[in-house]
């Protein structure tokens, strides 16, 4: 497939199904993408997923940095490697080493929202809030 010169536009949904299921390639835990749109103004969605090694937690934050179209505003933790965030504007990025996730359970702050699952080649609604 081509590149051509008129953009796609792609929509946060989009972009927060192409993140997680980038970090799904790379073999990232427990894949949450989080619907936050109607509950705050910072982002539409939060993408959180972990890793066991900081060696993994780098493997997946370079792959969403090089295999979407969109680059990240903003960049924090790349160094320390224990909680790479990567802001999409529309989309946030929380990559953690496992340990990090259990202790600050950043998912458990927005247990309101529409959450979906990935794992292996599909994804499952967790948890949806009716309009």
């Amino acid at each position: 497939m081509t590149n051509t010169s008129s953009a796609v536009a792609i929509t946060s949904g989009d972009l927060a199904s192409q993140i997680a299921q980038i970090a799904l390639n790379m073999k990232g835990d427990q894949i949450l993408s989080i619907d936050v749109k109607k509950l705050t103004s910072i982002t539409d969605y939060f993408i959180i997923c972990s890793a066991e090694t900081d060696i993994q937690v780098k493997a997946i934050a370079d792959s969403v940095r090089r295999n979407t179209d969109h680059k990240p505003i903003r960049v924090e933790g790349y160094e320390q490697l224990n909680w790479i965030l990567l802001d999409y504007i529309d989309v946030i990025v929380h990559i953690f080493r496992t340990t990090e996730r259990n202790y600050y359970q950043i998912e458990k702050l927005w247990a309101d929202a529409p959450t979906t699952e990935y794992s292996d080649d599909d994804f499952t609604p967790v948890n949806t809030i009716a309009d």
